[in-house]
């Protein structure tokens, strides 16, 4: 069984990325530049340290493992400044849990809410077309169908969810979004999602929206699934949003993120965590505390990342396609073949990229939407970019 489920399964990007350019060396004279992992390199606000610090008697005790009050309060103030929600449209002790950064939650969410069939069929989960790996794991591993919908340039980089099929719509448990995109960073405006959401409560499943990179954009500030609920004046029935503090903070090794939405999406969650997660350690929750109230290193972050791409824009303007994305840090550059131009530009120009096939999946022409691209990360200084792009420019 174990072993027909990992042949579904398939290698994960990365160890595909390996296998692709084993045997392959990047150039003697040349640092090599990896730009595949979105991997933030900022540094986090100094204060982290300090605040670890100080609660370091934490350490010896066994943390709770939903969430420190103190936590969560801070999510709820941050959803309601940031989001403009209404005082009480959200609240900590019902709406919230606290998890060790999201992808384990993306994961887990699938357990809460794919059966083992909806009206005597098979269970679908729709997911975009590229995506993270992480959202076909979850309907794999429970035997749902994984759906792919194409978020192509035709499409404006987005899942077409209203032109679906109402049978299939029928039969669906869990719905995958993620806003800004990974890889295209398209940001889904406020009637988008509110859409979503009605189609959520129409036919009943479960709309679990990635936010992880709701923090770094250009100049249009992305708006978030709790807007929308508020919006239709809704509860948050059926819906589930993520957030991290892994690119908001430049801080992937906290391991820190929450799920805040459906109250008794949240509650089962809280009890899935209680058997089988691990909870955050208490001077880490400390640390997430402080770094959601504080703005002023997250803005820091996005002057970063513009300046970046200023520097991405200067190089690749009017090239593979080229476009500046609204959100995130990667480019989603057209090639022409992706994976011929992640082991052209590693042999001889020592970048690494993660060629777009990887983080896509075949439709019914054979082919995927990303296999032309490669996604590269703007991750590193700009100097380094600039180095780097040129490279890049110079081999393809």
């Amino acid at each position: 069984m174990i072993n027909q489920v990992l042949d579904k399964l398939g290698d994960y990007p990365f160890d595909r990325l390996r296998h692709l350019l084993n045997g392959l060396e990047p150039p003697a004279n040349q640092k090599p530049i990896n730009m595949s992992l979105g991997e933030p390199q900022h540094e986090p606000p100094p204060f982290v340290v300090e605040v670890i610090s100080r609660h370091a008697n934490e350490w010896g005790k066994y943390p709770p493992v939903i969430g420190t009050p103190d936590l969560l309060n801070a999510v709820v103030e941050w959803l309601g400044n940031r989001y403009r929600l209404a005082d009480g449209f959200v609240e900590p002790s019902r709406n919230v849990i606290a998890v060790n950064g999201t992808k384990e939650a993306l994961f887990m969410v699938g357990d809460l809410c794919i059966p083992r069939n909806i009206l005597g069929q098979r269970p679908a989960v729709l997911i975009p077309n590229p995506f993270y790996q992480v959202y076909m794991g979850a309907a794999v591993v429970r035997d749902a169908e994984p759906i792919y919908l194409p978020a192509t340039k035709a499409t404006g980089f987005l899942p077409d969810f209203q032109s679906l099929d109402p049978q299939l719509l029928a039969r669906c448990a869990l719905v995958y979004l993620c806003s800004p995109a990974n890889p295209q960073g398209t940001i889904a405006d406020i009637t988008y999602l509110r859409e979503a959401v009605e189609l959520a409560l129409r036919h009943d499943f479960v709309l679990a929206v990635d936010e992880c990179y709701a923090e770094i954009y250009d100049t249009l500030q992305p708006p978030g699934i709790l807007q929308a609920c508020q919006d239709i004046n809704g509860p948050l029935t059926n819906v589930l949003a993520f957030h991290s503090l892994s690119k908001r903070s430049s801080a992937p090794g906290l391991r820190s993120g929450f799920v805040v939405g459906d109250p008794g999406l949240v509650a089962g969650l809280k009890m899935l965590r209680n058997y089988g997660g691990a909870a955050i350690p208490g001077p880490i929750m400390a640390a997430s505390a402080a770094l959601w109230r504080d703005e002023p290193h997250v803005e820091n972050n996005r002057t970063k990342y513009r300046q970046k791409f200023d520097t991405a824009d200067q190089i690749l303007k009017n090239k593979f396609e080229y476009y500046r994305p609204m959100g995130g840090f990667f480019a989603w550059l057209n090639v022409g073949d992706g994976e011929a131009a992640a082991q052209r530009l590693w042999s001889e120009a020592g970048i690494r990229v993660i060629p777009g096939k990887y983080l896509s999946k075949n439709g019914s022409n054979g082919s995927s939407p990303g296999d032309e691209y490669i996604r590269i990360a703007l991750v590193h200084d700009p100097d380094l970019i600039s180095d780097a792009l040129r490279r890049l420019e110079n081999n393809l």
